[in-house]
Formats: structure tokens, C-alpha cells, sequence
């Protein structure tokens, strides 16, 4: 019963998260094309700048689509643990689309405008801030979508673990403030005559999605090599085993994430002194049971149980036959 609760929660919580991944993907299409005409007509690096960071941001999303549809399939033969590490793999190519598409080019831009100039159309800068006025409007909408969810799945704590959400909180807030640099940029380039303005606005733009890709690229990256549990989810663990009454010791535990919500558990444990072999199998079923009950998240438990007085038997001399003296 508590498994299929929680898979239906799970359930609502991803219907959610692609609602919102939506909402940013509407979003960063249509400023894409603002921002990338307005750029044109105004010559100006810091709004082609970007028009790339909304088509990076709208790749980005539809690689979010894909993992939440991806994630979520049945373990197989080839897949025992499940699909859920798919939600990490999108999301670290969502990372590399932002550091090439949004980050390389505004770097281009930059770079472009310090060595050869910016032609100034007064017009065209004008269009260019009411286009930016208005990206700034909508991107601060789907960034306030983004953080109402996160919040309703449990603020910073579960809510950022789930990456295609903390993807779209990362690109939404990063779309903010990249709108409020390239506005700067164009206001100070009009103001001064002075390109470097725009320029700069351009190179700080491309830093910024630079840091973000390394940040969100880090995070995945640990996911995918094998990233345990949090620090008090493993101490809960131990002190759960060690509570049990047939435990005498717990002499390693092991954890690793297999996607959002769920949990690899191993442990090696020894057993109290007198408990009978065929007991031993009726108290692995149980405490495994008492894992899953008060921690869903352990969807597969392992328990490596050993007789720690049998087993020195079988390892003392007399048992190996050494004997000794003559």
C-alpha cells in the first residue's frame, strides 16, 4: 500500500514538474525569437547574447521532457535498479547545452564587439529594451512557477533534488539576471557611445552560464558515478540496524542513489550469539521490512548477515585442524 502511495505521489509530482518544464520551454521559444529579431535590428551583442541563452534554455527543456518520460520506466532484465539515472544523463546534456549554445557564444559576442565595434541604431536599442523588458516580465514568471513547485515538493530539500526541476529554477534565475545585464549594457552603450559597455554585458552574461553548466554538469556527473544517500538518511539507516534486536553490530552500510526517490541499501551485519540458521532468514525478512517501512525511498535492500562466534569457530585453529606442540 505505502509503495503504490508513493509512486502515486511521485506521479503527481512529475505531472507537475512537466507542466512547469512546459511553461519555461513556451517561454523561452517565443523570447528566443524577440530577442534574437531585436538583436538584428539593433546590431546588438548583449540581445543576440541572449536569443542564445533562450535557445539554449528551450533545448534544455525539451532534454528535461525526455528524461521525466524516460525516468520512469519499469525495471527490465538489462535494467534491474530502473531508468531513474536517465533523469541525471538529460540533465547533465542540458549542462553542456548551456556552456556551448548559451555560454561559447555570448563569449563570441563579447569578444566580437570589443575588437570590431556595435553600429548603433537608436531605434533598434529601443526595441531591443522593450523586448527585453518583456522577456524579463515572462522569464520572472516561469521562475516563480519554478520555485512554487519546488517549494510544494518540499522547498530546498526535496524539491531541488529533483534535476529537471533544479534545472529550470537554474536556467529561469540565470534568464533573469542575464536580462538585467544585457539591459544595462544597452542602456550604458546608448548613453556613453561606449561599446565596451555591451560588451561586457555580453562577456558577464557567458560567465554566468558558464558557472551555472559547471554547477548543474557536477551535480549530475555525481549522480551518475554512484552518489550515496544524504549523510542523515545513511546515520538514520545504521541506527535503525543497530536498534534491531538479533543485530550485535553493523560493520558497513552502503547506499547509492538509482534515481529521484529511490535508494540502493547494502549492509554487513553481524548477528547476536544463539540464534538458530533457520531463523536467520526470518530475521533478514524482517528488518529489511522495517527499512522499507520507515524509509520508502530503499526500494532495494541487501543484507550481508553473518554469526560473528560461528564464524570465529570456523576460523579458529581447531577447526582448520592446526594444531599446537607435538
Amino acid at each position: 500500500m505505502s509503495g503504490t502511495s508513493t509512486e502515486n505521489t511521485e506521479s503527481k509530482a512529475d505531472r507537475r514538474t512537466r507542466v512547469t518544464v512546459l511553461v519555461a520551454l513556451v517561454a523561452n521559444l517565443m523570447i528566443a525569437v524577440a530577442k534574437a529579431i531585436g538583436g538584428l535590428i539593433a546590431h546588438s551583442p548583449a540581445l543576440l547574447s541572449e536569443a542564445a541563452h533562450s535557445v539554449a534554455d528551450s533545448l534544455n527543456e525539451v532534454f528535461l521532457l525526455a528524461a521525466l518520460r524516460r525516468s520512469r520506466r519499469p525495471a527490465d532484465q538489462r535494467h534491474p535498479f530502473g531508468y531513474g539515472k536517465e533523469r541525471y544523463f538529460w540533465s547533465l546534456l542540458a549542462a553542456v547545452g548551456i556552456f556551448v549554445m548559451g555560454g561559447c557564444f555570448s563569449f563570441f559576442q563579447g569578444f566580437e564587439a570589443l575588437r570590431g565595434g556595435a553600429e548603433e541604431k537608436l531605434s533598434g536599442y529601443v526595441a531591443g529594451l522593450i523586448v527585453l523588458g518583456v522577456a524579463l516580465l515572462a522569464e520572472g514568471a516561469s521562475l516563480v512557477r519554478a520555485l512554487y513547485q519546488m517549494h510544494r515538493q518540499g522547498g530546498t530539500g526535496d524539491g531541488l533534488r529533483d534535476p529537471a526541476l533544479r534545472t529550470v529554477v537554474a536556467e529561469d534565475g540565470t534568464a533573469v539576471l542575464g536580462v538585467t545585464l544585457a539591459m544595462a549594457g544597452m542602456a550604458l552603450h546608448m548613453v556613453t557611445g561606449d561599446v565596451v559597455w555591451e560588451a561586457s554585458a555580453s562577456l558577464a552574461i557567458g560567465a554566468l552560464l558558464v558557472f551555472v553548466a559547471y554547477r548543474l554538469g557536477r551535480d549530475a556527473r555525481d549522480q551518475l558515478i554512484g552518489a550515496a544517500a544524504d549523510p542523515e538518511t545513511s546515520d538514520r539507516m545504521r541506527s535503525l540496524l543497530a536498534a534491531q534486536p538479533e543485530i550485535d553490530s553493523v560493520e558497513a552500510l552502503f547506499t547509492m542513489q538509482t534515481g529521484l526517490g529511490s535508494c540502493l541499501v547494502a549492509a554487513r551485519v553481524d548477528l547476536v550469539p544463539g540464534i538458530d540458521s533457520e531463523r536467520v532468514e526470518e530475521v533478514a525478512v524482517r528488518i529489511k521490512r522495517s527499512v522499507a517501512a520507515t524509509f520508502p525511498e530503499a526500494d532495494q535492500i541487501f543484507l550481508d548477515i553473518t554469526d560473528r562466534p560461528a564464524l570465529e569457530a570456523r576460523e579458529s585453529p581447531a577447526a582448520t585442524g592446526e594444531r599446537g606442540g607435538a
